[in-house]
């Protein structure tokens, strides 16, 4: 932990003196003050990041489903953020259980990242009947952290005690955020800047996210949940017509340089270095988000090509279809199931779009086999493997 800020950042505060001694960091309000200096380089990576965003959303009306990518992207941003706070599950893991099929994860990382998904879906279904407000970051937070792992600390309840980051307690912490009694001062005061409309959203965003992290306002859960407030802000804002722009990818493949940034503007009052940073997460994100989405499009209108030269079995396999892009790990008896049609019927149509080499075979066995829709996943996967 530093001993001297930035006055820009915030203040120390000490809380206990000697061989053990220790101080907590309380942030400042928003925005910054002296105001974000935006030179020539950040106003660059404004636009740039602007015109990607504009880009992702303009997705939103040239899918033919929409909602099929955000469900898939929903779940990859589950993953990924669940697997920087050490859970050890991947996008396949996740939709192996979700197909109802035995994967090699444990139980408890599959229930952290269901979680996740559950909230986000939680948090933009209020989004429709409630304002961006500490009430709803914590309904968020209660639904993030229920029946798992750190599950027993107070979940959707705001800190009443000390927390720090890193270290085995305050006085060897690598940070200790505001000490508990400070909590709802910056929450309050984080709350009105969520409603300033003179700051753009996507500075807004990305200015909160450092801020709720730097607070760490619940004693688990908050950089999940820090990271859920970004697509919270964009989507409340308007930037976003669906939730779509997650940069879990980003923080993961750039996490040293992510609490770099973060210690300067709590350290130096860096504001600016961080707000780069994240521009150019929102860039490449958007932009891999972008040219998913067309790769997916792309192979949509070959699959169906591909299926409607079955002739009288091209509906059924049509419909098979349709649930691979929402659940591409499959066995027979659950396409049957959820199809609603006959165990035979159901083996015919796998079949057939295992011949057209759209499924593949990922079991091995000859019983209980499990088809896998590997060209799909394959272009949203990227970033989520695990290397065990």
């Amino acid at each position: 932990m530093f001993t001297e800020v930035s006055p820009r950042g915030g203040r120390l505060v000490v809380q206990q003196k000697g061989a053990e001694g220790y101080s907590a960091f309380v942030p400042h309000p928003l925005p910054p003050n002296p105001p974000l200096q935006i030179d020539d380089e950040m106003g660059w990576l404004m636009e740039r990041a602007n015109r990607a965003l504009g880009r992702l959303d303009g997705c939103t009306y040239t899918l033919p489903n929409p909602d099929l990518f955000l469900y898939m992207y929903v779940r990859k941003e589950a993953v990924l953020s669940s697997q920087i706070e050490g859970t050890q599950a991947s996008l396949d893991d996740l939709l192996e259980y979700e197909g109802e099929i035995e994967g090699k994860s444990s139980p408890d990382d599959i229930n952290e990242v269901s979680n996740y998904v559950d909230a986000m879906n939680y948090g933009l279904e209020r989004l429709q009947e409630l304002p961006l407000s500490l009430r709803l970051i914590k309904e968020i937070h209660a639904r993030l952290m229920a029946g798992i792992r750190g599950g027993h600390k107070s979940p959707g309840e705001f800190r009443t005690s000390q927390n720090w980051i890193g270290g085995t307690r305050p006085g060897n912490a690598a940070f200790v955020p505001p000490p508990a009694n400070e909590v709802v001062t910056c929450l309050g005061d984080l709350e009105k800047f969520l409603h300033d409309e003179s700051v753009p959203p996507l500075l807004k965003a990305g200015l909160a996210h450092a801020q709720f992290e730097t607070i760490h306002p619940f004693l688990d859960g908050n950089g999940r949940m820090g990271r859920l407030l970004i697509a919270f802000i964009l989507c409340h804002d308007q930037v976003l017509e669906k939730p779509l722009l997650y940069l879990s990818l980003f923080f993961k493949k750039h996490r040293q340089e992510y609490y770099e940034r973060l210690n300067a503007v709590r350290r130096d009052g860096d504001w600016e270095g961080w707000i780069k940073y994240y521009l150019q997460g929102v860039y490449e994100i958007s932009k891999q988000a972008t040219d998913a989405a067309k790769a997916i499009m792309d192979l949509m209108a070959r699959d169906r090509q591909k299926v409607t030269g079955l002739g009288k079995a091209a509906p059924t396999a049509l419909a098979l279809l349709e649930m691979l892009y929402r659940k591409p790990y499959v066995t027979i008896p659950y396409v049957a199931r959820e199809l609603r049609i006959s165990s035979p019927a159901a083996s015919k149509a796998v079949n057939n779009l295992a011949a057209l080499g759209i499924l593949i075979e990922v079991s091995g066995k000859k019983r209980d086999r499990v088809f896998l829709h590997e060209s799909y996943l394959s272009i949203i996967r990227e970033g989520t493997e695990l290397y065990r």
